[in-house]
């Protein structure tokens, strides 16, 4: 059985970071992602863990563009009011940073001083279906 999950999206709001009672770091977040073909968005709850969440936490803001590679987990728990609530996340393995940061780097690190190919520029990308891979 397989469950992989694969999104590209901008950030909704800035990660929050907590740790776990055994104080592992643990950070959330959601990621809007557009519907193919479509005029609307998904709104997926991410979760990230340990180095990633403590990296997310820092490096990640509101509107930041991520590439996120994960499995789809459900869950419930009873809230204050005794109902029993289901959740929907996103658990992530891997968190691409997929645009600039503000400082003008790379979020590998590296030195931007090329023009990035693939700066959104305002204009629409025409790509065919026999273009893509799948």
């Amino acid at each position: 059985m397989l469950n992989r999950v694969i999104l590209i999206g901008r950030l909704t709001r800035d990660p929050e970071l907590r740790y776990s009672g055994s104080g592992t770091a643990v950070t959330k977040f959601t990621v809007a992602c557009d519907r193919r073909g479509d005029d609307g968005a998904d709104f997926i709850q991410v979760v990230t863990f340990k180095q990633t969440a403590e990296a997310c936490a820092s490096y990640l803001k509101k509107g930041r563009l991520v590439g996120i590679e994960g499995r789809w987990q459900t869950g419930n728990f009873e809230n204050n009011e005794g109902k029993k609530v289901y959740t929907n996340d996103c658990i992530a393995d891997n968190v691409r940073f997929l645009e600039k940061s503000n400082s003008g780097q790379a979020s590998s690190g590296q030195s931007t001083t090329n023009k990035d190919p693939f700066q959104d520029d305002g204009k629409p990308i025409d790509i065919s279906n026999d273009d893509m891979p799948f």
